[in-house]
């Protein structure tokens, strides 16, 4: 039997969560219509195509791109590469080679029975998914070796533009205490139609995701784990316009963790919704069978809405994300579902506020990898009130058994946090959760007081939100600004060009084996 610290009525959550799943069906509906050039890039890159032309251009993007000027893309890119396997004898990086160089003209091929086209891709397909077991089949052996530590997870960014002087900085961090590397993006790669190549020596807070890059740093990560006796765990980002092929790249090279968002994008990089939509449900099939925990991002929802009046629209998406996440086939326990800790630090009992918050989630998501984010609104250049609201934060962060702890410092608004300040804001939360490791079990929350009426509140806004989100749909609540006080049109932002109907001959083997992890 359930049981609530803070007296919620499950029966409520029941409800919020089926009101959830009926919002996701919803999405689902839509998104089963269609695919994207971005999901076609993805099975590309899932089939062995990789590399660039002479003009530096990505071959999955020649591939897809000749599809879609002739306006053939909506029977799907596995049509026409299974059927260019079986009329040229090549593979299929061979095949994407000859197209970029002009030599090859793969719709005017004669066309061969559907049947035999799935099969001439199907070897691809296994092997693509055989190199993902092992990833997956290697990670648990570090984990069954080597351990790891405990959680919440220590969570810290490295961002100089350089992937070697990343991997300087993220050794560092292991070797002070870190559990989770996150290797942030540069500036503006999520509006970027396309994945750059290679490793990566510039860029502008942030290095490029490619899938070299991914290599190097797990490699890295690796053996740096194993000098400190831990499994050090791999963290970037598939939100933005390549969301699923990112994804792809990190299975293919063994990520950890993935910001992987439903609404994330299109709230705070105006990328078209329908766009979105549609690439985060296979994103979310790859990283689920990979094993890849993903981060969401209600959390950023804090930084343009209030803290306080805007909870239950935290928890809101929250309930859409784990349910268009099960709907993916992504186990609970890889659903790090967000929120943050922006509550006014002026304001008279916030803590207990945000306590009833972070606790109210865990009950509501039990099995969930939760990440929880620092204090930064309110961040001032005062240090000394800054590792002060850091601590607060980490108070909550063990006793509520957050799973990922996203560590605030006092220099993290630049790029690269000084490595002494990384090194206390480790220090700050290790002190922390040993000192205070069993607070959790040993407090109550008194009935009628403040957390618990903070909660019921926060709930019951939820479900009221919910039901309207429910009745009006997804698009249109995009519209109104519901989430993070940002209004964004069905037919709006980036990448709409990209989204194609599915035609009569369209196949996409993947969805069902990933989901059904064969």
């Amino acid at each position: 039997m359930r049981k609530s610290k803070l007296g919620l009525d499950f029966a409520q959550v029941d409800a919020a969560k089926q009101i959830a799943k009926n919002i996701a069906n919803q999405v689902q509906e839509f998104v089963d219509a269609y695919t994207t050039v971005t999901v076609e890039r993805t099975l590309c890159r899932l089939i062995g195509i990789d590399g660039v032309d002479e003009n530096g251009v990505p071959l999955p993007n020649r591939v897809v791109d000749s599809l879609l000027e002739k306006g053939v893309l909506s029977q799907g890119v596995l049509y026409f590469m299974g059927n260019a396997i079986i009329e040229t004898g090549m593979e299929p990086q061979a095949i994407a080679e000859k197209i970029a160089t002009g030599k090859i003209d793969i719709t005017t091929l004669k066309i061969n029975a559907l049947d035999k086209i799935q099969a001439a891709v199907q070897p691809y397909i296994d092997a693509c998914l055989t190199r993902i077991k092992g990833n997956v089949a290697k990670r648990n052996e570090y984990l069954s070796t080597i351990g790891e530590g405990p959680k919440p997870y220590l969570y810290i960014i490295v961002a100089t533009g350089n992937i070697y002087e990343d991997v300087v900085q993220a050794q560092a961090g292991a070797r002070q205490g870190a559990d989770v590397i996150a290797v942030i993006r540069t500036t503006g790669q999520s509006l970027l139609d396309y994945v750059p190549y290679g490793a990566t020596t510039e860029g502008f807070g942030g290095t490029f995701a490619t899938q070299e890059n991914f290599r190097i740093m797990r490699k890295a990560l690796d053996e740096v784990g194993e000098e400190v006796g831990r499994y050090i765990r791999l963290c970037n980002y598939c939100s933005g316009l390549c969301m699923p092929e990112i994804a792809a790249m990190g299975a293919l090279e063994r990520l950890d963790v993935m910001l992987n968002d439903a609404l994330y994008g299109i709230l705070f990089r105006d990328i078209n919704p329908q766009r979105t939509l549609v690439d985060q449900y296979f994103s979310r099939i790859i990283n689920g069978y990979a094993g890849v925990i993903i981060n969401t991002g209600e959390d950023n929802y804090l930084t343009t809405a209030d803290a306080v009046e805007a909870a239950h629209t935290v928890l809101a998406s929250d309930l859409i994300n784990e349910q268009l996440a099960l709907l993916a086939a992504l186990p609970e326990e890889q659903m790090g579902l967000g929120h943050a800790f922006e509550i006014d630090p002026m304001l008279e009992n916030g803590f207990l506020l945000e306590l009833a918050q972070a606790q109210m989630t865990r009950e509501i998501f039990p099995k969930a990898t939760l990440k929880y984010m620092p204090p930064t609104k309110f961040m001032t250049g005062n240090i000394f009130r800054g590792h002060i609201q850091d601590a607060l934060f980490n108070m909550i962060g063990i006793w509520t058994h957050q799973g990922i702890q996203l560590l605030g410092m006092p220099t993290e608004a630049i790029h690269t946090p000084f490595m002494s300040d990384r090194y206390l804001s480790i220090e700050n939360a290790r002190y922390i959760f040993n000192d205070m490791k069993s607070i959790g079990e040993e407090m109550e929350f008194r009935e009628g007081g403040i957390c618990r009426e903070r909660a019921k509140t926060v709930l019951n806004n939820t479900i009221e939100l919910l039901k309207q989100i429910e009745e009006e749909g997804m698009f249109t609540a995009l519209e109104k600004g519901i989430f993070g006080d940002v209004k964004r049109p069905m037919n709006g932002g980036k990448g709409l060009a990209g989204v194609v109907t599915k035609g009569e001959n369209y196949f996409n083997p993947f969805i069902e084996l990933m989901k059904n992890r064969k």
